[in-house]
């Protein structure tokens, strides 16, 4: 068997490789590198008054607390959905699985026109919210709630086949043993399902850091109170001020970049751990 080549449909490794680096760079690569030569044209001092200019760091803080506790909230309740879609038959399941991929199809800019139409001060429901007190449109509130509509996919559509391939059995032992359920739930489920809890987590948050058509419509765009990044990334375009907007978006890829290099690196501890507590089981 050593004499003979693997055969393989997919064509060899150079060709493979050579067309994936290419594709990598041609779409990702190049468009990061004509970003931050064009934040080089501007000096180290020209750039960090640019970058940590009050307005700006006040977009940041909003920008990135909303994605966050967006995140938080998508991964609570998209987990929960999960569950009841794979664990559950009832009638209109069907229905209810495909809705959930509607915030991919919908274009963003509609979905933030429906919130306004929705949460807005004359809309069936932020009309009663603002009378008691609560604004949603044209806050931080809207914002967040914009960025639960289109994150909440990600991680649905994360930990759903994860709990399909879960074996029911473990559970079934760990009530046989005596477990109650919220030490079956956090001892024998949450444990399989954290790596894709965090995998869903961190997607639902990088969409939210980067999203600008449902947002902009519910957010007022108030400086210092509800006036996300990408928004001042647009103005600074429209102003013609080019080294000004790829300043700024090259502080939000460090930042998120950053960011999901602790996710990711935490992610695949806990792989490494799984694997290692699996081979001393074993």
């Amino acid at each position: 068997m050593n004499g003979f080549k693997q055969y393989s449909v997919i064509p060899g490794l150079s060709l493979s490789l050579g067309y994936t680096l290419f594709y990598l760079g041609l779409i990702v690569l190049l468009p990061m590198a004509a970003l931050v030569s064009k934040t080089m044209t501007l000096s180290w001092s020209q750039f960090w008054d640019v970058v940590s200019h009050p307005q700006v760091v006040a977009s940041y803080q909003l920008t990135f607390g909303t994605a966050f506790v967006a995140a938080l909230i998508n991964l609570l309740f998209g987990s929960l959905v999960a569950w009841v879609l794979v664990r559950y038959s009832f009638r209109g399941k069907r229905i209810v699985d495909a809705l959930i991929d509607l915030p991919f199809a919908l274009p963003t800019a509609v979905a933030g026109i429906a919130l306004v139409a929705i949460y807005g001060p004359n809309g069936p429901i932020g009309a009663p919210l603002l009378q008691a007190g609560i604004k949603v449109a044209y806050a931080p509130l809207g914002i967040t709630l914009a960025l639960i509509f289109i994150g909440f996919p990600f991680v649905v559509r994360t930990v759903q086949p994860i709990l399909e391939d879960f074996e029911q059995e473990l559970e079934e032992a760990a009530a046989a043993l005596g477990a109650n359920r919220w030490y079956t739930v956090r001892h024998v489920i949450l444990p399989h399902l954290f790596p894709s809890l965090l995998t869903g987590f961190a997607l639902a948050f990088a969409r939210g850091v980067g999203e600008y058509g449902s947002v902009i419509f519910i957010a007022g765009n108030l400086p210092f109170v509800s006036e996300i990044t990408p928004l001042l990334i647009v103005t600074k375009l429209e102003q013609f001020d080019y080294p000004g907007a790829t300043a700024i978006a090259c502080a939000m890829l460090s930042f998120s970049l950053v960011m999901l290099f602790v996710i990711n690196s935490l992610q695949s501890w806990l792989e490494r751990r799984d694997k290692k507590h699996q081979g001393v089981m074993a």
